[in-house]
């Protein structure tokens, strides 16, 4: 039904925010998303994504191509990539255990509630803060970028209804 690939790289924090981050740039983008401000990971924060940034030393960028069998329907497609998804959640919690101070960044936004389930729209505070996540684009990076320039991946996208031959989910390990 689908083959992965699974893509590393690592790159200093500031040779990153030099060339992968524009914090104005991405919350524009994320304004026109149904989570902005609904859920816990995404925008707006009550802190400045750079000095988040600027707390860690290096980013390890960890992403996946999904690549599908001709054929594979929308829904299909959705399935497998949300199992991908907690596929590399999984490694990446790992991998903050390896690494001492580390935190991982969440291939996409927090999904550990459920769609539509975050306390955010009820004006709580998260459920879960030890499994919630940023995104790499939710804090300014851009993913379309990294994952072109570092991992030698071009993006496909939804043309039409038409789906893509391939996904590519990407998070990373923040490291101190």
């Amino acid at each position: 039904m689908y083959t992965l690939e699974r893509f590393e790289k690592e790159i200093s924090v500031p040779l990153y925010l030099e060339h992968y981050v524009n914090v104005e740039e991405f919350l524009e983008y994320c304004k026109a998303c149904p989570n902005y401000e609904k859920v816990w990971s995404c925008p707006t924060y009550t802190f400045n994504p750079e000095d988040y940034w600027k707390e860690y030393s290096s980013l390890l960028i960890v992403a996946y191509k999904i690549n599908f069998e001709a054929g594979t329907d929308e829904k299909k497609s959705m399935e497998i990539m949300a199992d991908v998804k907690d596929k590399i959640t999984e490694e990446l919690f790992a991998m903050e255990e390896e690494h001492a101070g580390s935190v991982s960044l969440s291939a996409g936004s927090c999904s550990v509630c459920g769609k539509g389930n975050c306390t955010r729209n009820e004006g709580k505070p998260c459920r879960y803060p030890e499994k919630m996540r940023y995104s790499i684009e939710s804090i300014g990076g851009n993913v379309g970028k990294t994952v072109s320039k570092l991992l030698g991946i071009e993006l496909e996208w939804i043309e039409e209804g038409k789906m893509p031959s391939y996904f590519v989910l990407c998070g990373g390990l923040l490291k101190k």
